[in-house]
């Protein structure tokens, strides 16, 4: 497979590789300034110190997979260290960023993490934690999202997709490839199987909009019991159903040879871009400002904007 062509033959960033966009000499820039600061930022944001042990366990199990698989195309973040951990005013809002863009060889764009903690008003906290690979024009394979919603010990909601780039009804054979025949459908019956887990509904259209149809996006709803049931459903069920779909993502989507023509690209490129823009301007542009006031969130903001700039 591609993926594991450059695992084993690994090219280094020196090496000759065509002109970088400006974008990429920006990022090249952050990368020899401040390349130091990885380690810190890294370590951070694998902390994830407000979650329970089940959850941490999974969240570094993901990032590990990922880091691990395409360790010799990642390049170490370069994400200044103001963003890579940043605070409200009042500390009751604390998050963790973590960008690795990948060189210029790879089908990956780049991969984001991040963590977010906030206190609530009536007691307890929300605590949102997420990973996902995003792929360039090179490959037409749809991305990876997971990303866990905790308001509070009994209740949480999933979100685990490989969101498609291109219109399943104008490319049938993607939604065989990467949907049907790797019957990812299953994990979601699996879960919904359960009677703690109900279907979790998006308030925005648009979010409906661009999942997969095999998406999970699930509410899970427990007892009393200060979370006991949770962390079961957690370790026993989550688990292991997000690690086989980010197995299927990497075999069968990032890792497979694609064949993509150049107007194929350029339909990759706007519809990337559109879907990323409306990422910040549905999803974070409007919570950020929220949790972390305006000075924090347009700092963040600027800095995956960039990122997401294709």
């Amino acid at each position: 497979m591609l993926c594991n062509h450059f695992l084993h033959s690994p090219i280094s960033i020196l090496s000759p590789s065509p002109s970088p966009s400006p974008s990429s000499r920006s990022k090249l820039k952050l990368f020899v300034s401040n390349s130091a600061m990885d380690d810190g930022g890294s370590s951070k944001f694998k902390e994830f110190p407000f979650v329970s042990n089940p959850h941490k366990n999974l969240m570094l199990d993901l990032v590990s997979t990922l880091e691990n698989r395409f360790h010799s195309h990642l390049l170490p973040s370069t994400l200044p260290s103001h963003v890579q951990y940043y605070q409200n005013p009042t500390a009751t809002a604390q998050a963790s960023l973590h960008i690795r863009s990948a060189h210029a060889h790879s089908p990956i764009d780049f991969i984001l993490g991040s963590w977010v903690h906030s206190e609530l008003p009536t007691g307890g906290s929300l605590d949102i934690t997420s990973i996902s690979g995003y792929l360039n024009s090179s490959n037409d394979a749809p991305n990876f999202v997971f990303e866990m919603i905790r308001s509070s010990p009994t209740m949480l909601v999933l979100i685990l997709d490989l969101p498609p780039r291109k219109d399943l009804v104008l490319w049938p054979d993607d939604l065989k490839t990467f949907y049907e025949d790797t019957q990812l459908d299953k994990h979601r019956k699996a879960l919904e199987a359960l009677p703690e887990v109900q279907p979790y509904f998006s308030s925005s259209l648009y979010i409906r909009t661009v999942a997969s149809p095999t998406a999970i996006m699930v509410r899970i709803q427990t007892q009393n019991d200060g979370g006991e049931r949770m962390e079961e459903i957690i370790r026993d069920h989550l688990d292991p159903i997000s690690k086989q779909v980010l197995s299927i993502w990497l075999d069968h989507c990032a890792c497979a040879k694609r064949e993509v023509g150049e107007a194929e690209r350029a339909y990759l490129k706007k519809r990337d871009g559109i879907i990323r823009n409306k990422t910040i301007e549905i999803d974070l542009g409007s919570s950020f400002p929220r949790l972390f006031g305006s000075e924090v969130a347009n700092r963040v903001l600027e800095v995956i904007k960039e990122y997401f700039s294709v």
